[in-house]
């Protein structure tokens, strides 16, 4: 078993899934099987903030998958459900020891539950999402008053996720990442160093190399943990059209989609719920907006279709919910709607 320290602990990727708080605390994600905010003794002997978990907390936080606001801890007899009956303490162990690691610029990891934001939660899992960078921590006020009328004030986090190519990589990933640095290394020598970053170097009519830092694509050489879990409820099988692809050697075939794409524009979260089990044609279609999901789930083409011919409705397994801001955020995006990161 792996030592509880800041930052990743070796071995847990993001994306990986877990049972129940307790499975996520033996892998040492956490130090509580209930509290929010896990705690860690620092060198010097005070308590910093390693971890936190978002399953549906307190009124005013707010979950963007890039970007959360988190509030921080009240004893018991302070709450009464997701509404808060007096004034947090920035002396309260868990905020001080949260606070301290915004003071120290310590990352933290984040654990999303069952009862969190449903754009991102799975039904009945807990999942480690990453390092997040607390960017602040303020005193604000409560969505809600005491009952006695006055102002609730709130100690108040918001977070970062850090960029994909900072989060955990597993050993066979960091290896690959490694041949990828020399062997742009080795290149950028044969070449010289007057080309501009992101440039791209034509070789011929046929070959062209990306001049991008080898860190900025190791994400690549992973088969994301989240599509593949959502590709082996349908073993396969394109939600879309029907179709099984397998190969000589027996094995099946088939390509995790993202309805809200990743990055920038876009900023898609990598969650289950934000994917499909696509075949690759149906991929290339839905990515190219020849296809959108009605608000029924119904599957409109929108562009001229050869070959399979798709079903009339998305096939959904029981065990995985696509949150229907997804879908409506792609249909708005390719018919035309004037800002579909609204939806």
């Amino acid at each position: 078993m792996n030592e509880r320290r800041i930052g990743h602990i070796d071995g847990v990727v993001p994306g990986s899934v877990f049972a129940s708080r307790l499975d996520a605390k033996y892998a040492n994600l956490h130090a509580d099987n209930m509290r929010g905010i896990s705690r860690l003794k620092g060198q010097d002997g005070v308590y910093v903030a390693d971890a936190i978990v978002l399953n549906g907390g307190y009124e005013d936080d707010e979950d963007e998958w890039y970007r959360v606001l988190y509030t921080g801890a009240s004893p018991d007899a302070d709450k009464n459900g997701k509404k808060l009956l007096r004034s947090q303490s920035w002396d309260y162990r868990d905020n001080a020891a949260l606070k301290l690691s915004y003071e120290r610029g310590i990352d933290v990891r984040i654990i999303r539950g069952p009862k969190g934001d449903q754009r991102y939660s799975l039904p009945d899992q807990y999942r480690y999402d990453g390092l997040y960078r607390i960017t602040a921590a303020r005193t604000a006020i409560s969505k809600s008053p005491a009952p006695s009328g006055s102002p609730i004030e709130i100690c108040q986090f918001e977070l970062e996720r850090l960029p994909d190519e900072k989060q955990e990589l597993t050993e066979a990933e960091r290896d690959i990442t490694a041949v990828l640095v020399q062997q742009e290394e080795l290149l950028q020598g044969e070449l010289g160093d007057g080309l501009v970053e992101d440039e791209e170097v034509e070789f011929s009519d046929s070959e062209k190399l990306p001049r991008t830092r080898a860190v900025s694509v190791q994400r690549i050489v992973r088969d994301a943990a989240a599509a593949r879990r959502i590709k082996d409820l349908y073993e396969h099988e394109c939600q879309i059209c029907g179709t099984r692809i397998v190969g000589p050697d027996a094995k099946p075939y088939s390509e995790g989609a993202h309805i809200r794409p990743l990055g920038k524009p876009h900023g898609g979260p990598d969650v289950e719920r934000n994917i499909l089990c696509l075949c690759p044609n149906c991929h290339v279609r839905f990515d190219m907006g020849a296809i959108v999901i009605d608000e029924d789930w119904s599957i409109v083409v929108r562009a001229g279709l050869f070959g399979d011919a798709v079903r009339s409705k998305l096939k959904m397994h029981r065990k995985h919910r696509v949150h229907e801001g997804y879908v409506r955020y792609h249909r708005d995006w390719w018919q035309g709607a004037s800002d579909p990161s609204q939806s």
